[in-house]
């Protein structure tokens, strides 16, 4: 057990080290911004702190290249990797001034699950502490863990892979999977940044927020975020690279072969489509047309903040105050759902909906049937046909319900601070869905249990669950045997 823990410790120092040279980037920005030369300490500080402490944890490692690594160990490597991020990342607000402990441990948290609810004040915030909130969602967005580890697991390290929540590889060996992943994770970010610039947005905002679209992260530069450019070409772009971001890698993998007829088979894209075709229709006709009295203006808003609801990404262009309690339950409703499963967004996840809407209609056809019909259910992912067994139906339902108590109890917390069931319905669900759209709950003097229990909530949300119970339990077993032994 001893040396099974060094090898975690040594994973989890590199992840250190890792997020230690992330904190050094925002100086690139130093040639530009002279003037924030004063803010250098706040990043190099806790950079050498993290490099230091990280090559320390290496060391400490004694398996080469070929050990391996077992689900319960990716998924403790992962819980203390993402706990041990999200201190470091919180360090520059916190050695500045800017935010106290709860609130900088939340806008890390925010950051690097990438659901993009803020305390930050982005008119009073420097370009080196807006970059760097757009980097934890970079680094968080494509699997803190798998990216970084990437070049030293090689095909050994699928409980971290797994652990990550990426169970659908893109290619046999994990280390090519996951390069893959960023090359298709850098190529869609530049290529949003580029048309962002083209579309007449600064060069600085542009990075952010192509960052943030393709990560479903939804941290902005501007306090009206992509309302503050009054561009259709701008929401376009920002909607397009919302849907890539949302979309499971290994369809993209699909797509990017050419396959775009078997795209369009996946299941759960198709059930994107779907909920989108269902949804944005009825809130921009019962709903929105009428509140901004024009069919056109309706229709956009709509289509765009649906979107960013059901992608979980969190962009905005209006806000949400006067909208009617129908149009707050669709959104609701699509931020419960979530993205892809296998994406950088959270939730629910789609594919888990459609496999228990499938199975309802399974169930109904069965009773239908004559019992001595054996029918093999099936769905289509990217890997092909994928035949539904009772076990994986009853495991997903497991999981939901698991969600839905989760939620139910951050619901009641919000409800006890006094905001109303509606708030706290939206602002909950926002939390726990990875997504960062807001009513107004979340803000800089909201009360710490408020911020506590949406920080819970986001990186339940993002680590699915399953591996912090697990990895909890993993780690309170160990302790137990490691006392009985000593007494």
């Amino acid at each position: 057990m001893k040396e099974r823990y060094q090898l975690i410790i040594g994973y989890v120092g590199t992840i250190i080290m890792g997020i230690g040279l992330a904190l050094l980037l925002p100086l690139l920005l130093l040639p530009i911004y002279r003037t924030e030369i004063n803010e250098i300490s706040y990043f190099v500080v806790p950079s050498l702190v993290a490099i230091v402490l990280g090559y320390g944890m290496r060391r400490i490692m004694r398996y080469g290249e070929d050990a391996t690594l077992t689900l319960h160990e990716g998924g403790v490597i992962v819980l203390l990797a993402w706990c041990s991020a999200a201190i470091i990342s919180a360090m520059p607000f916190i050695l500045s001034g800017k935010l106290n402990f709860t609130q900088a441990i939340f806008e890390a948290v925010s950051g690097l699950t990438t659901t993009g609810l803020s305390v930050v004040d982005v008119t009073k915030t420097s370009h080196m502490f807006l970059l760097w909130r757009s980097l934890m969602q970079f680094i968080g967005g494509a699997g803190l863990a798998v990216i970084m580890l990437s070049a030293i697991i090689g095909p050994h390290g699928l409980g971290l892979y797994h652990a990550e929540g990426r169970s659908d590889k893109l290619l046999p060996n994990v280390a090519r999977s996951t390069k893959l992943i960023m090359v298709i994770y850098i190529g869609y970010i530049t290529s949003g940044t580029f048309l962002y610039i083209i579309a007449g947005m600064p060069w600085f905002d542009a990075i952010n927020h192509a960052v943030a679209a393709v990560s479903t992260g939804g941290f902005s530069t501007e306090p009206a975020s992509i309302g503050a450019y009054q561009s259709l070409p701008i929401e376009l772009i920002t909607i397009i690279l919302m849907f890539f971001g949302t979309t499971n890698f290994a369809a993209h993998y699909v797509l990017l072969k050419g396959e775009v007829k078997r795209f369009f088979q996946i299941g759960e894209i198709r059930f994107m489509f779907f909920a989108l075709a269902i949804a944005i229709p009825l809130t921009a006709f019962f709903s929105l047309i009428k509140l901004y009295n024009a069919v056109g203006k309706g229709i956009r808003v709509a289509v765009f903040e649906l979107t960013s609801a059901l992608t979980t990404t969190g962009f905005s262009t209006v806000g949400y105050g006067d909208w009617d309690s129908f149009a707050i339950f669709i959104m609701i409703a699509l931020m419960i759902i979530g993205g892809g499963a296998g994406s950088t967004a959270g939730g629910l996840k789609q594919y888990r909906v459609y496999i228990m809407l499938k199975s309802l209609v399974w169930n109904i056809k069965g009773y239908l049937l004559p019992q001595n019909v054996v029918r093999q259910n099936y769905v289509i992912r990217p890997e092909g046909k994928y035949y539904v067994s009772q076990d994986h139906a009853l495991e997903i339902s497991n999981f939901a319900m698991l969600y839905m108590i989760t939620y139910a109890v951050g619901v009641l917390i919000l409800l006890a601070h006094g905001y109303s069931l509606q708030d706290s319905m939206f602002e909950y669900a926002s939390s726990l869905g990875t997504v960062g759209l807001s009513v107004g709950v979340t803000a800089f003097d909201a009360p710490k249990v408020v911020l506590w229990a949406e920080t819970v909530g986001m990186l339940l949300g993002r680590l699915e669950f399953l591996v912090v119970f697990f990895a909890g339990l993993k780690i309170i077993k160990d302790i137990r045997i490691i006392v009985k032994r000593k007494f």
